[in-house]
């Protein structure tokens, strides 16, 4: 409400100062418009999303910098203008100001969010990186289903993963549905999430960064991941299978973070001996199942028989599929 009202003082500060400036006979209309104006963002802001955070600042930044813009190039050109005699002269001013003023406030508002990168902590750390020749476009843009699976905050700590971690404004609309939702397990998700989210905040290591980039005219969240992923020219980082390939399909790069999960497991090769912990039956009805402390399933042969026992068993072979990795033993 309180930015909103500024909108509306600011707007209305614009346009009145413009009108008496340049022709008093603008005042009323002027009047009219920017009560208006205010008026409509005021009651209609929520419902629109036209204005977010720093979108308002650099709008407001725009509208002012062309009018002060706008009286200069005015100013200089006077001279020459005032030699045109013609009551439409001081429409053609008013219009030239307005124009100037849409235009640059327009550009502004589209390149709001790197301006935003400049003046604040996320793009202090970027020019830092550039300085010491990082990549300054090395953004990771985070899914639904990674953050709530909980790892990637561990592994942002250890500084493996590099660049600022994007969190769309989407994404933390559906955490808060889900947290919301009537389902105590979505619900416990969802909070899980939330939390996740607090406790990547308040890291050293990980600079996190939420984004109010939208895509209205699409409606699934891993497609506007997509979009974000190409206009920012980041890495989307996800858990979901099926994204993960529809992602690459359209030229966007992905991490999985399970795929990182399999790929730094311990090798195990055939003929390595293990201890390991039978907990339930296997497929077949004499085979034993157990889990190595990766959580990696362990098949062991003639194992039913020890059912609830620490066995010895030496490694027969290795199955490396999409979900994961599956070790048979003897």
């Amino acid at each position: 409400m309180i930015s909103n009202l500024l909108i509306f003082i600011l707007i209305s500060f614009i346009m009145i100062f413009t009108s008496l400036k340049i022709y008093p006979v603008f005042l009323i209309p002027s009047i009219i418009i920017s009560v208006s104006s205010g008026l409509f963002l005021f009651f209609y802001r929520k419902s629109l999303k036209l204005f977010n955070g720093h979108k308002i600042f650099f709008s407001l930044l725009g509208i002012i910098s062309g009018y002060l813009l706008s009286t200069i190039v005015l100013s200089i050109l006077n001279p020459f203008i005032v030699m045109i005699q013609t009551p439409l002269l001081p429409y053609f001013k008013l219009a030239f100001q307005l124009f100037l003023m849409y235009i640059i406030a327009f550009s502004f508002y589209i390149k709001s969010y790197e301006l935003k990168q400049i003046y604040t902590s996320e793009g202090t750390s970027k020019r830092k990186s550039k300085e010491e020749g990082e990549d300054s476009d090395n953004y990771k843009i985070l899914d639904t289903s990674v953050i709530i699976d909980g790892r990637i905050a561990d592994i942002s700590e250890t500084g493996f993963l590099e660049g600022i971690l994007i969190i769309p404004r989407f994404v933390l609309n559906e955490l808060q549905q889900i947290a919301d939702s009537a389902d105590s397990l979505k619900r416990q998700r969802g909070r899980r999430g939330l939390d996740i989210l607090n406790k990547m905040k308040k890291g050293i290591k990980a600079v996190v960064q939420i984004v109010d980039d939208d895509f209205p005219e699409v409606k699934e969240v891993d497609e506007k991941l997509i979009y974000l992923g190409k206009k920012l020219n980041g890495t989307v980082v996800t858990n979901d299978f099926n994204l993960n390939k529809v992602a690459q399909i359209q030229g966007v790069q992905v991490l999985n973070i399970n795929e990182l999960a399999n790929a730094v497991k311990p090798i195990v090769l055939p003929g390595e001996e293990m201890t390991i912990l039978i907990s339930k039956e296997g497929k077949d009805s004499d085979q034993g199942v157990g889990y190595l402390e990766d959580g990696t399933m362990v098949v062991v042969e003639k194992g039913h028989q020890y059912m609830g026992k620490k066995v010895d068993v030496v490694v027969t072979s290795v199955l490396q599929t999409t979900a994961g990795r599956m070790i048979f033993a003897k």
